[in-house]
């Protein structure tokens, strides 16, 4: 049998480690407190941004919305950031994907203090992409590993279709022209494995999967993937959607890598 060497530890610490919300986070524009509120407000019209910071003695202390500039000074107008919102430039994307979704945006710590921003916008952006679609590939490969114990010398096969299956057959045929060392159930595409897991009680119950949250979740997540790999938009229509797909595809990860087949 083959075996999986990648998990979603494996994934989460090369992101934690190599990307995080640094890599997305764009500068947050300030002023001093007091500079006058109409002045920032026409500004944040013309950069279309909807916070600005606020300076005091050279220090960010605090932020004000667009919609809520009025007469005055900037400073009246502060709010303070809540603890909540406050992120280091170190943090996981999946920690500000959560924050955002709760609070429409996420401060990133530089230096020490407030100096970047994330926004629901910036997760159409290359390292949250990556992301999600390594997520993507390790549902894949856990589905497939499940199969391959469950279903062992293709008895899987009347599980699927006569089309699907000799989809699977004729891309087999193609990938072994290529010399590459396969069999037909790395053939399966992403809604043959889905099936083939959800017609197996055995499965479904060892694995402690939710009929039919979790095939819907499944579904969704294959859609994802072709989204993805069409550089296509993620967020509109998928949003704050998106944020429970993402930890729904980690959950599933984790039920499968903690069963020893």
């Amino acid at each position: 049998m083959k075996h999986l060497k990648s998990s979603v530890e494996d994934l989460r610490d090369l992101f934690e480690t190599g990307i995080s919300v640094r890599h997305i986070a764009e500068p947050l524009v300030s002023f001093d407190s007091d500079q006058p509120a109409p002045a920032i407000k026409q500004f944040l019209t013309e950069k279309d941004f909807d916070v600005v910071g606020v300076r005091k003695d050279g220090a960010v202390v605090g932020y004000a919305k667009i919609d809520e500039l009025a007469d005055g000074l900037l400073g009246t107008h502060s709010l303070q950031f809540g603890s909540e919102q406050v992120l280091p430039a170190s943090a996981p994307l999946l920690t500000a994907l959560n924050i955002v979704r709760e609070s429409t945006r996420a401060f990133i710590l530089v230096l020490g203090q407030v100096g970047g921003i994330v926004t629901k916008g910036d997760f159409q952006k290359a390292p949250v992409r990556m992301w999600l679609f390594g997520l993507v590939t390790l549902v894949e490969m856990q589905l497939l590993r499940l199969i391959r114990n469950h279903y062992p010398n293709e008895s899987w096969k009347p599980h699927i279709s006569a089309g699907r299956l000799e989809k699977a057959e004729q891309l087999l045929s193609d990938r072994r022209r290529r010399n590459e060392a396969i069999d037909l159930a790395d053939c399966l595409q992403f809604c043959d494995r889905i099936d083939i897991v959800f017609r197996s009680e055995r499965i479904i119950l060892r694995i402690g999967l939710k009929v039919p949250d979790d095939k819907k979740l499944l579904i969704d997540l294959m859609h994802l993937r072709d989204e993805l790999a069409h550089s296509q938009d993620i967020i509109t229509g998928r949003w704050p959607a998106l944020v429970g797909l993402a930890a729904g595809a980690e959950e599933i990860i984790r039920k499968c890598e903690a069963i020893r087949l």
